[in-house]
């Protein structure tokens, strides 16, 4: 009988493999295999488009703005078979002129080549012009290969920032999975954003956006603040937009000696002063009171008391586990009982348990009678990450406030650590399906580890509740 093909000793682009499961034939002999010349065809393929040998189509590009024409001998089916606008543009023409903005032609070549052997590399600053590029032409599977990647790779470093002008052009084409991923990204990672070149570059739009929303990931309101300051300057928008912005910070998160501050030295809040003078009246009463007692003649339920994910100290606290997949966890940090200057001395302490395999009731172990009260096997699989954060101690203080709790989980991508979740509950995680659900803390390789450490912030946040409801 012939020699068993030995799958690890090909070294050629002609490779045979036997097939997992095969089946004698008649006469008790194996004779299934599988006979794989795909990568001689690519090969092939790359040299019909790099010679021009038996083109039957000539592209021209030209760039606009410019007298550069790059030529392209081409095949008719191939481009056909993979783009739709091509199949209609080269109906009974064997030369077609194309024009193309700069960053696009610098990349047709690129975009040629996926055509003929589908597979293609991409950077960074790549992105929109491939995206644009097969949008154009109706290649359906690049555009959808390059939009993943776009939101895969939203973390990656860039000397000039690219996940802003990501979510603009995500809006420009009607993208809402890609703007959706951009904005949280922006959202859970404001601080570093502010921080960087691309701050400049943000639409009054997208700001207006991250403005409203109480799940973004920074300092303090005060760094938020001076970031708006900061574009307002630099953008130089109509007092409209500057009023818009303006009355989205929430000061009666800020501190009311920055406020004075800020009244003082801001040249945009002195400027505008009249405008956001009503919410700035409002901090200091809010300030100046029991938040149960400002609750009785204030609906605290609306976004100007309503914290963000703030992380400076006296909002919550960093915990890196190391090894979290060993055992259980505990620690205790202490935050301010709210953000009221009246509250300004109270201090609550927090106790924190971290479990990296908890059973839920449902499959915890059982005794069984009709196996001598064994205990049926659980494996450790069963179990799933869950997190406790519950006070130390109970006070009267605690009338009418409820605190949400807010854990982010950082992780390291390309040499860079962001904010991939972030998860909200009253007191466990056992209210959350799906917390760190798709992380294996087992693996040391597990992209939720950093040096095999499970790096978490915990963040307290007081919500206030009306006592007594106010007739109008």
């Amino acid at each position: 009988p012939p020699r068993p093909l030995d799958p690890g000793s090909c070294h050629s682009s002609a490779c045979l493999s036997p097939r997992t499961a095969q089946k004698a034939d008649l006469s008790g002999e194996a004779a299934g295999a599988t006979i794989n010349h795909s990568l001689a065809l690519i090969h092939r393929l790359q040299e019909l488009l790099q010679n021009g040998n038996a083109s039957d189509t000539t592209l021209r590009v030209r760039t606009a703005g410019s007298d550069e024409v790059k030529v392209f001998h081409t095949h008719q089916l191939l481009l056909a078979l993979q783009s739709e606008a091509f199949e209609s543009l080269l109906h009974n023409q064997t030369v077609v002129t194309l024009h193309e903005p700069a960053d696009n032609a610098a990349l047709f070549e690129k975009f040629i080549r996926y055509l003929y052997c589908g597979e293609i590399s991409i950077l960074l600053h790549q992105a929109i012009p491939l995206h644009r590029l097969a949008s154009k032409y109706r290649v359906s599977t690049l555009q959808r290969g390059v939009a993943e990647y776009m939101k895969s790779h939203l973390a990656s470093e860039s000397s000039q920032g690219h996940v802003v002008g990501w979510y603009h052009y995500a809006v420009k084409i009607g993208d809402a999975g890609l703007q959706e991923s951009c904005l949280q990204f922006l959202a859970w990672n404001l601080s570093a954003v502010m921080g960087g070149a691309e701050w400049a570059t943000v639409s009054a739009e997208l700001l207006a956006l991250l403005l409203e929303r109480s799940d973004l990931v920074l300092q303090s309101e005060l760094e938020l603040y001076t970031a708006v300051e900061e574009w307002v300057g630099r953008k130089q928008p109509e007092a409209p937009v500057v009023v818009k912005v303006l009355r989205s910070v929430r000061y009666a998160m800020i501190p009311p000696s920055h406020l004075f501050h800020l009244q003082k030295q801001s040249a945009v809040m002195v400027r505008h002063y009249g405008a956001i003078q009503d919410l700035l009246f409002q901090a200091f009463q809010f300030h100046s009171a029991s938040p149960i007692h400002f609750a009785k003649y204030f609906d605290v339920n609306c976004s100007m008391f309503v914290p963000r994910n703030y992380l400076s100290g006296s909002w919550g606290s960093p915990w890196v586990i190391n090894n979290p997949a060993r055992d259980d966890r505990s620690t205790s940090f202490q935050t301010q009982l709210g953000p009221s200057n009246h509250d300004a001395s109270k201090r609550v302490t927090w106790n924190v348990l971290f479990s990296p395999r908890w059973l839920p009731v449902s499959l915890r172990p059982v005794y069984s009678d009709s196996v001598s009260g064994a205990i049926q096997s659980i494996r450790i699989e069963d179990g799933r990450p869950r997190l406790v954060i519950t006070p130390a101690m109970t006070s009267s203080d605690f009338a009418g406030v409820s605190f949400q709790k807010t854990v982010l989980v950082g992780v390291r991508q390309q040499g860079r650590i962001f904010v991939k979740h972030a998860y909200s509950f009253h007191q466990s995680t056992d209210e959350l399906a799906d917390f760190l659900a798709h992380a294996d803390l087992q693996k040391r390789t597990s992209e939720y580890l950093i040096d095999n450490s499970l790096h978490l912030h915990l963040i307290v946040k007081p919500v206030y509740h009306s006592l007594i409801k106010v007739r109008k």
